[in-house]
């Protein structure tokens, strides 16, 4: 045994992140999917934070032979906001924006890949059919 597996708050934070590592399945970053009557398949899509904190100090006992007395704690906090729906029909897919517009270019440039795959493909086809 290490002494993390001894000491009183390498326990209260294992169970802590299993308690964590729980909630944050890929089910919730990416969603079941909702099919429609119309053929059209919506794949809701979030964003995940995690912050995570903890401590703990282990006192002097006051006479020799005595448990140490422990004192500690921990916190987590978890937010998951839906950030949109992945629309697919008839074998093209794209992304709806649920949030405001991209703030930076980074961000723009991952919501427009979707789309961008699809004109592609839409060009390789069209290429292939004209020979």
């Amino acid at each position: 045994m290490t002494d993390m597996e001894r000491n009183p708050i390498g326990e209260l934070m294992q169970n802590t992140m299993e308690n964590v590592k729980n909630i944050l399945k890929v089910d919730t970053v990416v969603g079941d999917p909702i099919y429609t009557p119309d053929g059209i398949t919506l794949v809701p899509i979030s964003r995940i934070s995690v912050g995570f904190g903890g401590g703990g100090v282990e006192f002097s006992p006051k006479k020799d032979g005595e448990a140490r007395p422990y004192g500690g704690g921990n916190g987590t906090g978890v937010r998951i906001d839906p950030i949109g729906f992945l629309v697919i029909k008839d074998g093209t897919v794209r992304m709806v924006n649920v949030t405001p517009p991209a703030n930076n270019t980074v961000d723009r440039v991952i919501e427009l890949v979707p789309q961008v795959l699809d004109r592609v493909d839409a060009f390789i086809d069209k290429q292939q059919k004209s020979k």
